[in-house]
This record gives C-alpha cells, structure tokens and sequence, in this order.
C-alpha cells in the first residue's frame, strides 16, 4: 500500500479581512463627500426656490424716499405681491411699485462694495435674499385707472375721480392737502395716474407730463402692489386697499 504525501497547509485567504479594513479606510471619505453632495442640493434647492417665489410671487424692495410718508419711511423694506397685474387687476388705492416709465429719476450710480461685493450682491438680489434697490423703480399709490377723469381741486380742495370728491385721510400724510397744483386729465388705457402719499415732496404723475407716457405710468410696468412692511420691525405692518375711500367712485 503507498503511503500519500501529507496535503500541505492551507494558507488562510485574506480577501475579506482586507476588504473589510478598505472598507473602513474609505467610508469616512466616503461619508464626507455625500455630506457636500446633500448640502449643496440643499442650497441650490432653496437658491431655485427663493428666486422663484421672487420671480412669481413675492419680492422685497427698500424705500428710499420720503414721498410715501408715512404709509412707508426710508429705509422701510417692503413685501411686494408679484400675482399683480398678472394674475390680479390693480384698483384705485393700491400701492404700486413700477419700473420708471421714463425720466421720473434722475441718472442712477449704483453703490459700490468692490468687484466681489458687487458679484454677491447681484446674485443675493436676484436670487431674493437682499430686496431690490429701488433705483430704478419708483413705489406710488394709484388714483386713477384707464378711463378715469382725475381732477383737483374741487371747492372743498379735494381731488376727483369721474365727478366724485374722495377723503383721502386714511392714507395722506398729515398736514398734507391733495395737491398744491391744480390738474384735469383722463387716464389712457393701458396706464395708471399716481400720487405719493406725502403730496407736498412725491414727484409723480401731476410732475411728469413732458415725459415718455405724459405722466402716466403703463400697467405693464408695474411690479407688483406692495402689501407689507417687514423691516425695521417697530414699522412691520399690513398696507390693505383703502376701499372705503374709493368705493362711490363710478366707473368711467
């Protein structure tokens, strides 16, 4: 009988205790770059999401000047509803912000943070995190619609509107009267007349007849009504639609 030669000793393979040790030698790499990948669909989700609701819904802007007063301050930021005129009708006593409809401003010069400052305030502004600079557009409350007659003033020192007096008291500024210059005119379709609430310091519709649109402001140059102020936060309030002021208005 032949005797076998004895079977030589199995090496142990070390596949899997190399593949667990590589395992573990990547995961945290691994780990780090799927962190990055989340955040950064985060961010771009809420950059999309915040320059949507900006292009379609709402848009913040800063007030300027004293021509509102004191429906709205300097340095007020306001909430601007985008749904008009696109998806709402604009009414007499809305407060609108409009793209310049020609000359109503003067030459504007944007304030200047540097290459790189002026890089991210762009995109902040686009994208809706900063409200838009109002230098060019302007923000009035509207007195006229197409086919409106608007005069002023009556005996009693009021403005007009299609042969009815109007008490603009909820809204003008104190001290103030309707206008210190007299005006008669028919708004054309298509546009808006407009007044500031401050009346002896707003350079709007009654200023602007010598200039593109006589003064007028066309609908397709409005941004949107402005429905809130937000900042500072001892100014947050609501701005609703003085009805009560134009409701014995006829039509035209």
């Amino acid at each position: 009988m032949t005797e076998q030669p004895p079977e030589p000793p199995q090496t142990p393979t070390p596949a899997e205790p190399a593949t667990v040790n590589r395992s573990a030698r990547h995961k945290p790499r691994n780990a780090g770059l799927g962190l990055m990948r989340e955040t950064a669909i985060i961010v771009v989700s809420a950059l999309v999401l915040s320059w949507l609701i900006k292009s379609l819904l709402v848009q913040a802007f800063f007030i300027p000047s004293e021509s509102m007063q004191d429906t709205l301050e300097v340095g007020d930021r306001v909430m601007v509803s985008r749904l008009v005129p696109r998806v709402l009708d604009i009414h007499r006593g809305d407060v609108v912000v409009f793209r310049d409809p020609g000359g109503w401003l003067p030459p504007y010069v944007a304030p200047d943070y540097g290459p790189i400052g002026n890089a991210v305030a762009r995109g902040l502004t686009v994208v809706g995190l900063l409200p838009q600079d109002t230098g060019e557009h302007l923000i009035k409350r509207v007195i006229g619609v197409p086919g409106d007659h608007v005069t002023c003033c009556n005996a009693d020192g009021k403005v007009e509107v299609n042969g009815t007096a109007i008490t603009e008291t909820p809204y003008i500024k104190p001290g103030s009267i309707p206008s210190q210059d007299p005006f008669d005119t028919v708004v054309p379709d298509g546009m808006l007349f407009v007044m500031g609430d401050n009346r002896q310091d707003s350079s709007d519709s009654r200023y602007n007849t010598g200039k593109p649109g006589g003064g007028f402001v066309p609908i397709d140059n409005v941004v949107g009504t402005a429905f809130a102020t937000v900042w500072p936060f001892d100014h947050a309030t609501l701005h609703r639609n003085p009805g009560s002021v134009f409701e014995q208005v006829p039509e035209p």
